[in-house]
Parts: C-alpha cells; sequence; structure tokens
C-alpha cells in the first residue's frame, strides 16, 4: 500500500491532513480493490456474505464503477490503464443492461462522470469499437425510466457526457433538460431539496441533489447553469458545515450512512466553484476532521477494503440496495482532487469549524429542524421537526440525532403513547431562533404537537398529546448517551419517575387526561465537564388557557439570563389564530386547516 506523508500540524493544526494524505487515501483504496478484479477487470467482486437485492453481477459492476470514480478524481494514468481495460471488457458482453429504475443506471452516471473527467487520459485513448460499444451502453441510460428521486440525476450525467462525445446529441440534451425540470418540484429554497415527493432531508442534499447538476455544469462551462446550482449550493453548505462535531464526525442521520466521508463532497465543491460561505482553511479542516474521523475508527479494514457500516462493520447501517462495493460512493469526496495543489483551500492554515467556534442553535427552515452545537464538547444535535422517510426508520423519524449517538432499538428521543412509539405524517408546525415545532400521527387517531426550545446544551421538549383515552400511559425518552456523553432528562410537567430504563435509556412517564395533555421534559445531551444543573438554567411555567379551549396551554420557557419566550398549544379544530397578547411573528409555523378531525398544533406567541 502506498505510505502516508508525514503529519503537517504547522498547516493543518486541527487534523494533520494536507492534500497529499487525500492522495495517498485515494492511492491505498484503488490499490486495495484491484486483486478483486475479474473478467478482463470488468467486474470488482469485493468480498462480503451479503449480496444486495440487484444481485452479484449488479454488485460486480458497481464495483467497477463506484472505484472509477475515484480513479477518475484521482487522475492517475497507469490506474486508468486497468480501468480501460475493463470498460473494453465490461461493453462487450459482461455487463448487465442499463434498464427501467435498475442498479445499473445508478452505475452508469459514476462511469460517464469519470469518463468526462478523465476525457483525454482514457476515452479519446481507446479504440473506436470499445468507444462505440460503451456508448450504446450508455446510451440505454437515456431511455431508462429513473426512480422520482435523486436518480433522475443519473441519466442527466450519462447525457453530459454522451453530449460531448456527440452521441445521440440531441437525445442527450433532451433528457438533460427533462431532468433538471424534474428535480425543480423538490427544491425547497435555502438550498435544500427533498429526495423525492414527501420530506426527505438526508445527505442526499449535498453528494446527490447538488453534486451531479453543479459538476455537469462546470464540466460544460454553462455559466447560467452554474450561477443557479452553484447558488443554490452555497446556500447550503451555511447550514450543512454546521453538521459537523468537533471530532470530524458527520451527522448520523438518514440513509446510505455507508457513504461515509462522501458527506464532505459539497464542502469541496464550494472551493470549486468559488460559490461558499466557508473560508478555504474551514472547508478543509470539516473535510479532512470527517476522513480521520472515519480512518481512524475501523472504515477501513486490514486489506484496505472499506467496511459496510458506519465507523467499522455494522449491517445496522445498511439497505437493500447496499452491496459489498457500495461504501466506494465514499469517492465523491475525491472530488477535491480537481482542485490544484496550489489552490487556497490546500494552501491555507487550517480554521476552526462552526461547532468549535461558539455555540449556536441556527433553524433550518426548508426542512424545519434545528442545529444545536456547543463548542465546550463540539457536539453537534439535530431536532428533526420536518424530515420523514419510514421505509429507512429509526434513521429518519426520531426527535433528534447527534454527531455522538446512534439510535437504539428502546426508542431514543421519542414520545410513546399507549407502547406505540411510531411517528408518522410528521407535519412542520415552523421554525424559528432557539425553536422547532410539528405534529405527527401515532397510530390510529392519536397525534401529537411537539416543540423543542433550546439554549447552550440545554433543550425543552413539551408534547401535547390528543386523541388517546384518558388514563393512556405515555414515556417521553432522551439520548441514548454512548461512553464519554452524559444523557439527562427531567420531568416537568405531566410526568414523573424521570430517571433510567432498563437499558440505561433517560425516561419519564406520565398518563393523558380528558381532551388533550400537555407532557414537559427538561432534555440534556453533553460531553463537557461538570455541567451546571438543568433548573439553575432554565424553568419553565405551564398554565392553561381558559379562553381557548379544552386542551389549551401557555409554556413559558425562562433562561437563566432571564430571557423569556412563550409558546401556546391548543388541540381544537380549525384555524389557529394569533395570540391576544401579540400578532404571530413572520416566523412562526403555518396555520392552514387540518386535514383531519381534531388535532393539536403550537404556535410561537412573540414576547
Amino acid at each position: 500500500m502506498p505510505a502516508e506523508p508525514a503529519e503537517d500540524r504547522t498547516l493543518s493544526p486541527y487534523t494533520g491532513r494536507t492534500r497529499g494524505h487525500w492522495e495517498a487515501t485515494a492511492d491505498s483504496l484503488l490499490a486495495a480493490v484491484a486483486p478483486y478484479a475479474t473478467d478482463g477487470g470488468a467486474l470488482y467482486h469485493l468480498p462480503g456474505n451479503r449480496a444486495s437485492a440487484s444481485g452479484r453481477l449488479s454488485d460486480g459492476l458497481e464495483g467497477y464503477a463506484r472505484t472509477l470514480l475515484l480513479a477518475g478524481f484521482r487522475r492517475d494514468e497507469k490506474v486508468l490503464e486497468r480501468y480501460a481495460d475493463g470498460l473494453a471488457a465490461g461493453t462487450a458482453g459482461v455487463w448487465p443492461r442499463v434498464e427501467h429504475r435498475s442498479q445499473p443506471l445508478v452505475e452508469a452516471a459514476s462511469v460517464a462522470l469519470a469518463l468526462r473527467l478523465t476525457r483525454s487520459q482514457l476515452w479519446d485513448r481507446l479504440d473506436d469499437g470499445v468507444r462505440q460499444r460503451a456508448a450504446a451502453w450508455l446510451g440505454d441510460a437515456l431511455r431508462a425510466e429513473p426512480w422520482p428521486n435523486n436518480w433522475e440525476l443519473f441519466p442527466v450525467t450519462v447525457g453530459g457526457f454522451l453530449q460531448d462525445v456527440g452521441y445521440e446529441p440531441d437525445l442527450s440534451r433532451a433528457v438533460i433538460d427533462r431532468g433538471l425540470e424534474r428535480i425543480e418540484q423538490w427544491y425547497l429554497g435555502d438550498g435544500w431539496y427533498t429526495d423525492g415527493h414527501g420530506r426527505k432531508f438526508d445527505y442526499y442534499n449535498g453528494w446527490a441533489m447538488h453534486l451531479y447538476p453543479v459538476l455537469h455544469a462546470w464540466l460544460g462551462d454553462d455559466t447560467r447553469l452554474l450561477d443557479l446550482y452553484a447558488g443554490r449550493l452555497e446556500a447550503h453548505l451555511g447550514h450543512y458545515a454546521r453538521l459537523f462535531g468537533a471530532d470530524g464526525a458527520p451527522m448520523l442521520q438518514g440513509r446510505s450512512l455507508t457513504y461515509r466521508f462522501a458527506a464532505t463532497a459539497p464542502l469541496w465543491l464550494g472551493a470549486l466553484t468559488g460559490r461558499t460561505p466557508l473560508s478555504p482553511g474551514e472547508t478543509r479542516r470539516l473535510a479532512s476532521g470527517a476522513l480521520r474521523y472515519f480512518l481512524d475508527r475501523g472504515a477501513v479494514d486490514g486489506d484496505g477494503l472499506l467496511t459496510r457500516g458506519w465507523r467499522g462493520p455494522d449491517e445496522a447501517f445498511l439497505q437493500d440496495y447496499s452491496g459489498p462495493a457500495s461504501p466506494y460512493w465514499a469517492s465523491k469526496a475525491f472530488v477535491c482532487l480537481l482542485l490544484p495543489a496550489d489552490h487556497e483551500v490546500w494552501t491555507a492554515r487550517e480554521e476552526p469549524g462552526p461547532a468549535e467556534r461558539a455555540d449556536a442553535v441556527t433553524p433550518v427552515r426548508p426542512a424545519n429542524w434545528l442545529i444545536q452545537s456547543t463548542r465546550s464538547d463540539g457536539l453537534v444535535r439535530l431536532h428533526n421537526h420536518g424530515s420523514e422517510d419510514a421505509r429507512y426508520d429509526p434513521y429518519y423519524t426520531r426527535l433528534a440525532y447527534s454527531t455522538v449517538t446512534e439510535p437504539s432499538s428502546s426508542y431514543d428521543n421519542s414520545v410513546i403513547v399507549g407502547g406505540d412509539a411510531g411517528r408518522t405524517g410528521i407535519e412542520p408546525l415552523g421554525v424559528g431562533e432557539g425553536w422547532a415545532a410539528s405534529r405527527h400521527t401515532v397510530g390510529e387517531g392519536v397525534a401529537v404537537a411537539g416543540l423543542v426550545v433550546a439554549r447552550g446544551a440545554v433543550e425543552v421538549r413539551a408534547h401535547l398529546v390528543s386523541g388517546a383515552a384518558p388514563g393512556t400511559p405515555v414515556r417521553v425518552t432522551g439520548w441514548a448517551a454512548p461512553a464519554g456523553a452524559r444523557s439527562e432528562l427531567r420531568a416537568v410537567h405531566g410526568l414523573s419517575g424521570a430517571g433510567a430504563s432498563a437499558d440505561g435509556l433517560p425516561e419519564a412517564a406520565g398518563t393523558t387526561e380528558a381532551d388533550a395533555s400537555l407532557f414537559v421534559a427538561l432534555v440534556r445531551l453533553t460531553a463537557g465537564p461538570d455541567p451546571r444543573p438543568l433548573t439553575d438554567l432554565v424553568s419553565v411555567r405551564v398554565a392553561p388557557v381558559e379562553d381557548a379551549g379544552p386542551g389549551a396551554y401557555d409554556l413559558t420557557v425562562t433562561w437563566a439570563p432571564g430571557d423569556e419566550a412563550t409558546f401556546r398549544f391548543t388541540a381544537s379544530a380549525g384555524h389557529v389564530a394569533p395570540s391576544p397578547e401579540g400578532p404571530e411573528g413572520p416566523e412562526g409555523p403555518e396555520t392552514r386547516e387540518p386535514s383531519r378531525g381534531p388535532s393539536p398544533r403550537v404556535f410561537v406567541r412573540t414576547p
């Protein structure tokens, strides 16, 4: 394996990593997969006892395509010769055809992007017959129907390359236009897409919804498209950079987490296009921190291969589409090598990331998220009041995620009504400075309106449960803290017996009353030494609102310096009116008529 350079703690005081380390990592990953090439180099059958749902042949193609993408970013001519041989063999009948909604459509995009990146080094040196076969194999992607999500960008990526080489240029152009038009319906502003219909927010925003359009525009020197898509990327990075902990860990939320440091791709892409709110030193610090986080924690095994999991091997992080070579979409991180060695992102001294500079509580309006970070321990917490994809629970439907915790089988960060921990039909109710709110359903006829108010490491969590029979048990759980961190939950209203469950998860319990019942707890996840007692930092008052109908409450949160905010919950049906003591602020939640019977609502009242 290639030797790794010595650390440079002068240029990179936080990570010790330089461009040479990224090059060495790429070289090591490419060298490690070489012995697993088969069928003339067309397939890479990596070890593993679990094939994807697409089968062994598709998995072998995935191994070729995703490591070719890495070779494309690395641009090592000797390595590219190996992949040229594989291209010739694969298009001679080894590879499966690209069909509607098939995995080869995904891999065709990686092949096409790599060929576009290395056209003079690889494509232009191929025999005419190989080029014709390769173009024809890729051309099926122009006619294949993608799934209605980030897959729409795979035909776009193939079309960009085929248009460049003159293969069916009119069809390629039409497919590009169609795909880019389709993703517009999922753009919600402030740099955020949902990954298809519904409210699916995760890393696909960065490594798919932004990556492919931006690279397509950049490679095609299309200034109009680049301004559009790089502008959206720049807005996205303002939030995205806050999802990395001081230890380098990205936020552990969503699906396809085994792609690991692919999460750094949008950071580098901002530097590549010059459209980023981050300084060069901050960009490299965040990205190199994430790379080091995974490499130091078992992401690569003793043979130099990427394992399937988050840190080390762990099948809990896999989906049915995860094959032995799936983790090699981490190759997207090496878009950084398109930046020349003298670019300021490589020559600037590393600077601290957002979680290291100051405590912050940041609203993300399109996703209805609240990002909470603390400088003292470098932890980042994500309060989820707007993202849902029930197919991938528990990585979407919990109330909160962090850079140091993992969802637990005993339902951390949940409100459990009558033994049901379900959280479906998540509807955003708004997000503002220091707070976020949503409602969701729990089984048949039960609704919960949830609110989190955060400052420092402290959280006030409130849940209004309606539709449950009186006497229904309710449990509220907190964080499943790992070693080195501390999780607390203190009952405030409607709850008692705050303590730990049998497996150590902090929880408190109560029962519902008539109409609707409000449950409030103080929660904290911290790795800081000797934290002050929660009750020294915040106090909470709950008062029924007599003239607002049954199940209406005002909740007032007072922080230790004396800052105060009041929130109102109501379980009555119909339009939600502003508080009589002041109009609802412009950042307040939506006030639509509910789509079904009496449902809880929460809205913020101006101080």
